[in-house]
C-alpha cells in the first residue's frame, strides 16, 4: 500500500514538472563544463563566449569566439539576444569572470549557460586550437 502511495506522488510530481512547461533536460543542465565539453559545444552550434579584456582576447581565443569583455556584457546584450533559449558557453581566463558573465546572462533570461572550467588557461593546457588577432565585428 505504501508502495502505491509513493507512486502516486512521483507520478504526481513529474505530470506537476511536465504541466509547467520544465524539461528534465533544463533541470539537469550543468553549470561548468570541461574544455572538451566546450569545444564539443561549440562544434554543435553552440554560441562561445569570451568575456576577456581585447588585449587579452587579441593574444589568444579559441576559434570562431564571440568576444563581448565583462564590463561590457550588460550593455551589449542586445547584440547575444538571439541565444537566450541556445547554449551559450563563457570563457575566460581561469573561470571567475565567465562565472560572473554567467549570472549576469542568467538574470537577463538566458536558459542554458555553462562556464567553462579553468578558462583559456585549461583549453591551452588541453592543447586545443586558439588564434590571435582582434576580435571581429
Amino acid at each position: 500500500m505504501k508502495r502505491t502511495t509513493i507512486k502516486s506522488i512521483l507520478a504526481s510530481a513529474l505530470l506537476v514538472v511536465a504541466a509547467s512547461g520544465a524539461t528534465l533536460a533544463t533541470a539537469v543542465t550543468p553549470q561548468t563544463v570541461d574544455v572538451k565539453q566546450a569545444a564539443a559545444m561549440q562544434s554543435s552550434g553552440a554560441l562561445l563566449l569570451d568575456v576577456r579584456e581585447t588585449d587579452e582576447y587579441a593574444q589568444a581565443h579559441a576559434p570562431g569566439s564571440t568576444l563581448i569583455p565583462l564590463g561590457q556584457l550588460q550593455q551589449r546584450l542586445q547584440e547575444i539576444d538571439r541565444h537566450k533559449n541556445t547554449p551559450v558557453v563563457l570563457i575566460c581566463r581561469s573561470g571567475r569572470r565567465s562565472e560572473q558573465a554567467q549570472k549576469i546572462l542568467e538574470k537577463a533570461g538566458f536558459s542554458a549557460t555553462v562556464n567553462v572550467e579553468g578558462g583559456m588557461n585549461s583549453w591551452q593546457k588541453a592543447g586545443l586550437p586558439v588564434v590571435s588577432g582582434p576580435a571581429s565585428r
